[in-house]
Order: structure tokens, then C-alpha cells, then sequence
């Protein structure tokens, strides 16, 4: 495939490396680059199968919109633009293109999404809940797209709210921790990266699933088909 991928921090320099790996072409642009989504044409867009979005909160609305309305697939692994799902949703739809979009690409991120849901009965039988994440101190927004769905699949199972601290530090690559409490005990369940290779192989491979398809599709709701 020929891959696109804007933003080359982190996480965006290993999926460019994993692409490689798997056979794929890709060619990177830099935010410097593209300011307000302007590198992103028509004419440039045309000859890529995926663009693949791992910029920053500020620049992701443009991006999406520059690939969007040119009818080019995508997947955005950048958070903190959530509160415009819906019209995003919308114009996937009225163009009649493929959007893959996840608060974390992480297969093992995903298998603790599942445990999590196992634990929502908890918080009906006088259990409270409190989310905690660690995140280094270069990430931009708070919480993280991974704690916030998190909290979303407690508070949509259970009704009740749950809270959320963020701490940024160091070069912590990504720490997800879910206590429940009660009078008589505690249980408690933990996500923590060792690096960042499984997000970019993650993202690779949701590269490769939403390729000549249509639709908009959540990570956490097609993984176990990628």
C-alpha cells in the first residue's frame, strides 16, 4: 500500500518503521510542514490507499478534513477532538469514504478495554471506581483518549461517575490503572506500555483493514478482526 502518515513524534516515527517492515510504502509530513492541513491537495491525496494521523489535538480537525473531503481513507490514532465526532461522522458519510479512528491501537490496550467491561457489575453492588493515568510529560492533552473510554464504558454500564486523574511525567510511555473500591476490599486493573512498537503495529494493521472500505469504525470495535 501507499501510506501517508502525518506526524513524526513518538509513536508516528515506529508506525512508519512497522510499515516498512510490513511492505508497505510510505512517505511522512512533518505539522511544520502542512500548517492549517494546506499540504494536503487533491492532487497529492489522489495515488495513497491510507492516510495514517498521529499529529496533535490543534492540527488533527484540519487533516481529517483536508483527507475526508478528498474522499481518501483514514486512520487517526490522535485524541482530543472527540467533542466533534459527530459532524466528523457525518462527512465520512456524505463522502463515502473509510474512517478508522482509536483512543489507543494497542492490541493489549484493547483486550483491557474487555476487562474492564467485566468490571462495570461492580460499581451496581456499592463499589466506587477511580481511573488513574501516567502519560510522559511532552503529551498534550489530558486525560488520554485511553482513560476517557475508559471512563465512558463504566459510566455507560453502570450510570454512575467515574473519575479520572491524570499525572504527566518523565518519559513514562503509558500507564492505565482502574480502582474499584468498597468497605471490605479493592480489586485493581492495570495497563502499562513497555513501549510504544505495539500502538504503531496497531495502527499498521487498521491501515491495512480500512483500505477500499467505507464506513466509520471505532479500534475498539474491529480489532479482533485486524
Amino acid at each position: 500500500m501507499k501510506i501517508l502518515l502525518l506526524g513524526c513524534g513518538k509513536t508516528g516515527s515506529l508506525v512508519a518503521q512497522v510499515a516498512r517492515e510490513r511492505g508497505h510504502e510510505i512517505e511522512v509530513l512533518r505539522a511544520a510542514d502542512n500548517p492549517h492541513a494546506s499540504a494536503l491537495t487533491e492532487p497529492r491525496l489522489a495515488p495513497l490507499d491510507v492516510v495514517i494521523e498521529f499529529t496533535t489535538p490543534h492540527c488533527v480537525l484540519d487533516n481529517i478534513m483536508a483527507c475526508v473531503g478528498a474522499r481518501k481513507n483514514m486512520v487517526v490514532g490522535t485524541t482530543g477532538w472527540y467533542s466533534e465526532l459527530a459532524k466528523v461522522k457525518a462527512d465520512v458519510e456524505q463522502y463515502g469514504t473509510g474512517f478508522l479512528y482509536g483512543s489507543n491501537f494497542s492490541i493489549g490496550v484493547n483486550l483491557f478495554f474487555d476487562l474492564v467491561r467485566a468490571a462495570v457489575p461492580a460499581l451496581q453492588h456499592q463499589y466506587g471506581a477511580q481511573i488513574y493515568e501516567r502519560h510522559h510529560a511532552q503529551k498534550k492533552d489530558a486525560p488520554s483518549g485511553t482513560a476517557a473510554t475508559m471512563q465512558q464504558i463504566l459510566e455507560e454500564g453502570s450510570g454512575t461517575e467515574v473519575e479520572i486523574t491524570s499525572f504527566r511525567e518523565g518519559d513514562v510511555v503509558g500507564m492505565h490503572e482502574l480502582v474499584i473500591n468498597s468497605g471490605n476490599d479493592s480489586i485493581y486493573l492495570c495497563h502499562d506500555a513497555k513501549s510504544r512498537r505495539g500502538f504503531g503495529e496497531g495502527a499498521v494493521r487498521a491501515a491495512e483493514w480500512i483500505a477500499g472500505k467505507k464506513g466509520f469504525f471505532d479500534f475498539k470495535d474491529i480489532w479482533k478482526q485486524i
